[in-house]
């Protein structure tokens, strides 16, 4: 039976938006650390996935989840499946730098359909079904045409990762003397909307988890712009964390030749 993904997205932009009145009503946040410093959890963090389940569920009661505060995960390649980010940018959260998303994909049997990343703070609802373009707040959007020449361009330092700080440090600088100036804003999924609005001409980070890209890669794509891994390759189908990167096609093919030199 053919999925209807209209009403899948219009149920997963209501739950995003009801969820996000937890996020704007937060108050004493306290973060607390996983693997280090920088990767942190808050309690407003499992509220919100946890609020999205239970709406998500009585959608389709047999779907599975892939969600960042989840120990144990349900298969990629399942009927149903949403893949769920419930703060993108938790440190800006934890320290009150409004600039932090709600991000939620729906895959079936392997391949992601619709994907929604919701800003609260100014109410900005980015929405894509495959196949039918991208969407903020129901207006069509798509992706810069220029090159990396006349682009800015945002990127993201993988901060639970500080070995890849150096290669990243270096791209960036030859992004900046390439482009016309460079962005980092912490959230990766809000990243990728940038691009896809057109307000940025690349993204790239060297390691993500699928929650962070699922579905800005399908907003992304469906605004006429192109993902791949940092190395120009196809991202991968497993869920394993890869480098991304994101942009116009002209700004990518730019990227890749001044990465490879």
């Amino acid at each position: 039976m053919k999925q209807d993904y209209k009403r899948i997205c219009k149920a997963v932009e209501d739950a995003e938006r009801k969820a996000a009145e937890l996020v704007l009503q937060a108050h004493g946040i306290l973060a607390e650390a996983k693997s280090g410093k920088r990767d942190v959890v808050t309690e407003y963090d499992r509220r919100v996935q946890t609020f999205l389940i239970e709406q998500l569920q009585k959608l389709l009661p047999d779907a599975g989840f892939f969600c960042e505060e989840m120990k144990e995960q349900d298969r990629l390649d399942g009927r149903h499946l949403f893949i769920i980010d419930p703060i993108d940018g938790t440190m800006n959260f934890v320290h009150g730098f409004h600039h932090s998303c709600i991000s939620v994909a729906y895959a079936e049997e392997g391949t992601v359909r619709v994907g929604a990343i919701y800003n609260p703070y100014i109410d900005e609802m980015f929405t894509a079904i495959r196949g039918e373009g991208a969407f903020l707040n129901g207006r069509p959007i798509a992706v810069s045409r220029d090159g990396l020449s006349e682009s800015v361009v945002c990127f993201g330092t993988s901060p639970y990762h500080p070995e890849l700080a150096d290669r990243t440090f270096r791209l960036v600088r030859k992004a900046f003397d390439a482009g016309l100036d460079v962005r980092r804003e912490g959230a990766a999924a809000l990243d990728l909307c940038t691009v896809a609005a057109g307000r940025a001409g690349l993204y790239f980070e060297l390691q993500l988890s699928l929650w962070d890209y699922a579905a800005g890669k399908l907003i992304v794509e469906e605004a006429g712009g192109c993902c791949c891994t940092v190395e120009g390759e196809s991202l991968p189908k497993d869920g394993r964390r890869t480098g991304i990167l994101a942009g116009s096609p002209a700004a990518v093919e730019d990227f890749l030749r001044l990465a490879a030199g």
